[in-house]
């Protein structure tokens, strides 16, 4: 099985942004280390515990702290952005570090509606939602190395990304519904659902994607893999203390509580979520990998096999414990290790 890495950069309650940065890089040369084949940050906005706001910003840092794994985007979130933008981004990327960058794209907008209408500078969904399988062919055409042509007043002007390209970004589309696996199986596409965030639906939007897609001149036959949240510690009881911060702050995300920095272990332990919300939580945890080494593995293979796929992308959620380095995750560097040493 191949492992790899999804990471939204968090921030815990004894973190600035600079910190959880750091954290982060660390987490990557983890990874490059252990054998992981890839390394995605996300795009979410004006939340407390995500410093994942701007993924070509990270991937420039994380390509450059790491020397064999890929390293991309889980996912730019296209409507929030001019495709000639991102273009221009992942082709710089792509020249820098060459065969080593992924461009995942999706459309959803990864923040609140406030956020979102100034990120878009108040185009309403329908302007730029609607429009969103043209924008991804701009991104793919502006990124290609002959670049693309642009008709005005009867001349076609040439557009490029980036003057001279010799090798372009693997283009991945992103989601958690069925639009998506039509989109990404009518273009030849690899494809990605977010299971490690929906957890229900994903059987039937690869079977979608699997039985719709049509050969392109990149990929001829269906490319997905799986996204899973994990935390792996030497015995299982541990492993299911460091798992609580993050299921309490999904909790919240889904019932309208407070969005709020990620607590350590102990703050977690000393204020439980509600009763009305134990079995929502317990319905979230289990479909999360959390347990031991040996259990994880076992767990991993078992998700690998039921959907079909070669390929694991973990998103390492194990918490910090009280006294834990402000610029460091171990925790989530053990999870990586863990489960690479154990696959």
């Amino acid at each position: 099985m191949t492992l790899s890495v999804l990471d939204l950069v968090p921030v815990r309650t004894d973190q600035t942004t600079g910190d959880a940065i750091r954290a982060s890089l660390s987490l990557a040369r983890t990874a490059d280390a252990a054998g992981y084949e890839r390394y995605w940050v996300a795009e979410h906005h004006n939340m407390p515990a995500v410093a994942a706001t701007n993924p070509p910003v990270l991937i420039a840092m994380i390509a450059g702290a790491t020397g064999r794994i890929r390293v991309g985007s889980g996912g730019v979130m296209l409507p929030n952005h001019a495709p000639l933008v991102v273009a221009e981004q992942f082709a710089l990327l792509e020249a820098a570090h060459p065969g080593r960058i992924d461009l995942g794209i999706g459309r959803a907008p990864g923040t609140d509606p406030v956020t979102r209408y100034v990120l878009r500078s108040g185009a309403t969904d329908e302007d730029v939602v609607n429009r969103f399988g043209d924008y991804v062919q701009n991104v793919a055409a502006l990124m290609a190395r002959e670049g693309a042509g642009l008709d005005l007043r009867g001349e076609t002007f040439e557009l490029r990304a980036t003057p001279h390209a010799v090798s372009v970004p693997t283009l991945w589309l992103l989601g958690s519904s069925d639009y998506s696996a039509r989109l990404a199986a009518e273009l030849g596409l690899p494809y990605v659902f977010a299971h490690h965030f929906s957890g229900s639906g994903t059987a039937e939007a690869l079977a979608l994607y699997r039985d719709s897609f049509r050969p392109s001149a990149d990929l001829d036959a269906p490319r997905t893999f799986l996204t899973v949240n994990a935390a792996v510690a030497e015995t299982a009881e541990e492993a299911e203390r460091l798992a609580l911060p993050q299921l309490q702050a999904m909790i919240a995300l889904r019932t309208g509580g407070a969005l709020r920095p990620q607590r350590l272990v102990e703050e977690a332990e000393a204020d439980p979520v509600p009763a009305v919300h134990q079995g929502l939580q317990a319905a979230m945890r289990e479909r999360w990998v959390v347990g031991d080494p040996k259990q994880a593995a076992e767990q991993l293979r078992e998700l690998a096999a039921a959907y079909g796929v070669g390929e694991v992308m973990v998103h390492p959620v194990a918490g910090a414990l009280t006294g834990t380095a402000a610029d460091a995750s171990p925790a989530r560097e053990a999870t990586l290790r863990l489960l690479g040493e154990a696959i």
